[in-house]
């Protein structure tokens, strides 16, 4: 999933997009809320983590103007401030979830997982579908009840197609889902994953759809 941190603070912000990053998040990490404003209007995020203390503009602003574009994406905010105002504001403003400084990484992420599945409409832990099984919250996959081991990039392309079941996803969707700016992707990463991973599980569980993108039909 395609994740963008905005956070100033240096240590903090390079050691969130390292834990992240390893959690198979897609980070872009920007250090003020005016480019976090813009590279909102431009790109297409799957969930957000925002500090609320920034220069430029801060992140209370950066989340009215995203709610006013009428853009959903789950936002996580960072604060150091603890007060139940500062909480409701936030809350009324169209934050999803809060974690006050300082906090364990591994909270952020049970905390963007949840955000996830509730925003996809996953209110249960597990997703299943013709035989398949994932655990997010364990990276874990099975197929008829057997683990099957999968590549990083291949349980992402999964975990994603798996949320979106019915709806074709373009190929460079799932780029933008699976590497964060500045990363190099090869020109046919993708059927290569969509490869391996039919011959991991059902060769027909995802379809292509020629010259549109690929789906996990509902039936």
């Amino acid at each position: 999933m395609r994740l963008l941190l905005v956070e100033d603070d240096a240590i903090l912000g390079d050691g969130l997009k390292v834990g992240l990053s390893l959690e198979g998040y897609a980070v872009d990490w920007l250090t003020d809320g005016a480019q976090a404003d813009e590279a909102l209007k431009l790109n297409h995020y799957d969930l957000i983590v925002l500090d609320l203390n920034l220069p430029r503009m801060d992140g209370m602003n950066v989340l009215k103007n995203l709610r006013k574009r009428k853009d959903s994406t789950p936002v996580l905010v960072l604060t150091a401030r603890d007060g139940v105002s500062e909480r409701v504001a936030g809350l009324d403003n169209g934050a999803d979830d809060f974690v006050c400084k300082p906090f364990d990484l591994t909270e952020v992420c049970a905390r963007l997982r949840a955000l996830a599945r509730r925003h996809e409409g996953h209110g249960i832990p597990l997703l299943e579908h013709k035989g398949v099984t994932i655990d997010p919250a364990a990276h874990l996959v099975f197929y008829n009840g057997i683990a099957v081991e999968l590549s990083q990039k291949e349980y992402e392309i999964l975990n994603y197609l798996m949320t979106h079941i019915g709806h074709v996803t373009s190929r460079a969707r799932l780029e933008e889902a699976l590497y964060a700016w500045g990363s190099e992707v090869e020109s046919n990463a993708v059927e290569v994953h969509i490869h391996h991973l039919r011959k991991k599980l059902d060769v027909n569980l995802i379809r292509t759809i020629r010259g549109v993108g690929y789906i996990i039909d509902q039936a």
